[in-house]
Formats: structure tokens, C-alpha cells, sequence
């Protein structure tokens, strides 16, 4: 049986020396100060999902998890305990990605807002956590970071269960990149006659297609995407406020 480590300020952690998760592929989500000289981190895991996690003393000069809990940066962590809160051990700096700057870095606080909002605590998703990363690694390559955002915010719909009908209306037909298409939220796009320019859920089909490969080369597809996925995801997560978001559509129109 594990012994219980306290706190700063005397709050007792879990206890230390039970589920013990070792050298788990993480990144880190974001982080906030916790009594004096700790943080509390919320990691991204790849077997475990979300995870939130104690890193004491993390805020002291002499730390050695000072200059390894990175943002944006492959990470092994080892962590224990059974509650909703664990106690973190140790965390390895894995490298090979490159610190992410300017436009880069806000897209990658985007994705981890994102997340955070989105996911529940220990609920894996290795198939995001994936994506994840190679979107870190694409931001920081350089990629176009439009087509980037719209082919993650696509894949985290889906694995939430909730992916973008793009191949077939609502009757089984084909889309036809000529026509215009209403989409239904928990249906999928349904053929209209009119162009409604005031309804926000109008798409042509050619942005459908186009969304298929992550083609955004076009300025129009480009624009309805980004809204039709905005839309979907505040309508499948609750109106979620998402700050970089605003951000970056204010520096970027992405």
C-alpha cells in the first residue's frame, strides 16, 4: 500500500505508490501555479488521455521539471495515484521539435484550448493524440497553419463522434460540388434551391469535397470551412469560449 506524500500548505496528494503509469507519451496542455512553488499540469497522454497531474516544487530554480515541462514538446512522464489529481514524478524531455514562435504558437495554444475544452479526463483518444502531434510538428516545420487547423478540428469531430459528413447528403446522394447544401448538424448536408447568404450553415458542395482532401487553396472554400467547423464544433461541445481562437482569426482571418 502506497504512503500518501502532503502538500505544500498541508493538503495531502494521492498516494504515491499506487497506479503507477511509467514513462507515458505526453505533451503538456497547460499549467497554473499550485501553493508556492508547484504546478498543476494538465498533460495529454497518448494511453491515458487528459490527465492532470501535481508537479511538486516544478516553480523552484533548482527544479529538474523546470526546464522539461514544456509546451509544444514531446514529453515522457511517470505519475501514480488513483484520484482525479496525480502526483507526478518525472518528466523527460524527448526533442527533436522545434520551439514553436509567432503565428505557430498561437495555432498551438488554439489546439490545446481546444482539447482541454473538449476532452474528458481519462478518456484515450490515440488516434488524436497522433494527430496531435504531428500538427506540433507540421506548425513547427512551418506548415500552412489554415489547412492545418481545419484538417485537426475535422479529425477531433470525428473521434469525439461526431464526424463531418462530407461524401453524401442526407438521401445517400453524392455531393455535387455545384449545388448548395444546408448542413444539418446530426444529419448531414441536405440539398437546397436557394442561396441563402444569411444562413451561416450554407455551404457549396465544392467546399465539401474540397474539405475532403484539406484542399483550401481556394478563398471560398477556405472561408466556408472554417465556418461550417466552427459552428459544428460549438454546437457538438456547448458554446465553447475559446480565447485563442479569437485571437488568431483577429491577427490571421484563419
Amino acid at each position: 500500500m502506497g504512503i500518501s506524500e502532503p502538500l505544500e500548505g498541508g493538503a495531502v496528494s494521492v498516494a504515491s505508490g499506487r497506479g503507477r503509469e511509467i514513462q507515458q507519451p505526453c505533451y503538456l496542455l497547460h499549467a497554473y501555479p499550485w501553493r508556492e512553488t508547484s504546478l498543476v499540469a494538465e498533460l495529454f497522454t497518448r494511453s491515458h488521455g487528459r490527465v492532470a497531474v501535481v508537479a511538486k516544487g516544478a516553480r523552484r530554480a533548482g527544479s529538474a521539471m523546470r526546464g522539461t515541462l514544456l509546451a509544444f514538446q514531446p514529453l515522457l512522464a511517470t505519475w501514480s495515484g488513483k484520484s482525479d489529481l496525480r502526483l507526478l514524478h518525472s518528466v523527460e524531455w524527448q526533442g527533436g521539435v522545434p520551439l514553436l514562435q509567432g503565428v505557430a504558437l498561437l495555432c498551438g495554444l488554439y489546439l490545446n484550448e481546444l482539447l482541454v475544452k473538449a476532452l474528458a479526463r481519462e478518456d484515450p483518444h490515440e488516434t488524436l493524440f497522433d494527430g496531435y502531434d504531428a500538427a506540433v510538428r507540421q506548425l513547427a516545420a512551418g506548415s500552412p497553419p489554415a489547412a492545418l487547423l481545419r484538417s485537426f478540428e475535422r479529425l477531433l469531430l470525428a473521434q469525439l463522434g461526431y464526424a463531418v459528413q462530407l461524401q453524401q447528403d442526407t438521401l445517400g446522394a453524392a455531393v455535387v460540388p455545384e449545388r448548395r447544401y444546408r448542413y444539418m448538424p446530426e444529419q448531414g448536408p441536405v440539398s437546397v434551391q436557394t442561396d441563402d447568404a444569411e444562413d451561416p450553415w450554407t455551404v457549396h458542395g465544392r467546399t465539401l469535397a474540397c474539405m475532403i482532401g484539406d484542399d483550401y487553396s481556394d478563398p471560398l472554400v477556405a472561408s466556408e470551412a472554417k465556418r461550417l467547423l466552427r459552428m459544428l464544433i460549438q454546437h457538438h461541445l456547448g458554446q465553447p469560449q475559446l480565447h485563442t481562437r479569437q485571437l488568431v482569426q483577429d491577427l490571421l482571418q484563419l
